[in-house]
């Protein structure tokens, strides 16, 4: 067993630790938090002792194998960059970073450092992405795709009273594209590969980042559309068409009820529905192995590391095309 920290106390690192802890490899030994009492309240809940309020103090620590950071994004590469230094191990959360040249810098430097990095991204942990692939061999050619995930912020009615929460604040690097969109993107570039061209049209809001929008990937026998939002809900499902049959999931993040539909009518059930901290937890368990088995999971960390710097390209590719700028842009 391994004993992690946290940095962040929102609801994303509470299914963190639960999937962790599910998972009977790691023990939870420290949280992070600027503020002691708030930081005192999160780590009372799992009956952890140790709360650093100085991120240089939690990093030196030998109190800790591991960090799993969920920080504010423009924070991401700071945070993670300080824990490598110090030996320790990085899973962060998505996105790493708004820049690709940062993100193989991180990689770059857990190599040096002998440690794991890596992005937290449930698409790439879970069992249902190799059913996935298996089923699109099923549908013959295919010519039209939509990855939809379209989600309407619970921060949004704060937005629309004046007020300026993180995910729609572009000093935090963030907006609909970089917390939706890569869901999206991640398993486009997986399953299809680097399209030939890309088109975006976003909704912009009035505070500097996108709260919607539209992109196209454009291979030679196909296209793919991925429509995101934080700003409405989505009520219908993504899908994969061929000719010889359909694919559909009512969750392109969590690959949730993919149901196979053939051209004779038949069905296929591919996958149904999953808690949201059983799901974190394959992360937590890809982690666990990629450190104390990274010889025998080599080939798997590798394709994860370069499917998280492959993303990075693409999404910094679509954000800028989009004239969604941020204060760290060059």
């Amino acid at each position: 067993m391994l004993n992690f920290g946290t940095i962040g106390t929102s609801w994303i690192t509470d299914a963190y630790i639960e999937g962790a802890l599910d998972s009977g490899l790691w023990n939870l030994s420290a949280v992070y938090s600027r503020n002691f009492e708030k930081g005192k309240a999160f780590a009372d809940k799992y009956k952890v002792d140790t709360v650093f309020t100085d991120i240089d103090e939690m990093a030196k620590s030998d109190i800790i194998d591991a960090v799993y950071i969920a920080s504010p994004n423009y924070l991401h590469v700071k945070h993670a960059l300080k824990f490598i230094e110090n030996g320790k191990h990085v899973i962060c959360e998505k996105p790493v970073s708004s820049h690709a040249d940062e993100v193989i810098m991180l990689t770059e430097k857990a190599k040096e450092y002998g440690v794991i990095f890596m992005e937290a991204i449930m698409f790439m942990h879970l069992p249902e992405r190799d059913k996935l692939s298996e089923a699109v061999k099923k549908i013959g050619n295919i010519s039209i795709a939509k990855f939809d995930f379209c989600q309407r912020s619970s921060k949004l009615d704060a937005y629309l009273r004046g007020e300026l929460p993180n995910i729609f604040n572009p000093e935090m690097e963030t907006g609909a594209l970089m917390d939706l969109g890569i869901y999206c993107i991640y398993p486009a570039l997986y399953l299809f590969g680097e399209p030939e061209e890309i088109d975006v049209r976003v909704n912009m809001m009035s505070s500097g980042v996108d709260g919607s929008g539209v992109i196209t990937f454009v291979y030679k026998d196909k296209l793919l559309s991925i429509p995101y939002s934080k700003t409405s809900q989505a009520g219908v499902d993504s899908d994969i068409q061929g000719d010889k049959g359909t694919i559909s999931t009512t969750s392109i993040s969590k690959l949730e009820n993919i149901v196979l539909k053939y051209s004779d009518g038949t069905k296929e059930i591919i996958s149904g529905e999953t808690p949201k901290f059983k799901l974190m937890g394959y992360e937590a368990i890809s982690f666990y192995k990629f450190i104390t088995e990274k010889e025998k999971h080599l080939d798997e960390y590798n394709k994860c590391t370069d499917m998280c710097i492959k993303v990075a390209k693409v999404t910094e590719f679509i954000r800028l095309k989009a004239g969604i700028k941020f204060p760290t842009d060059k």
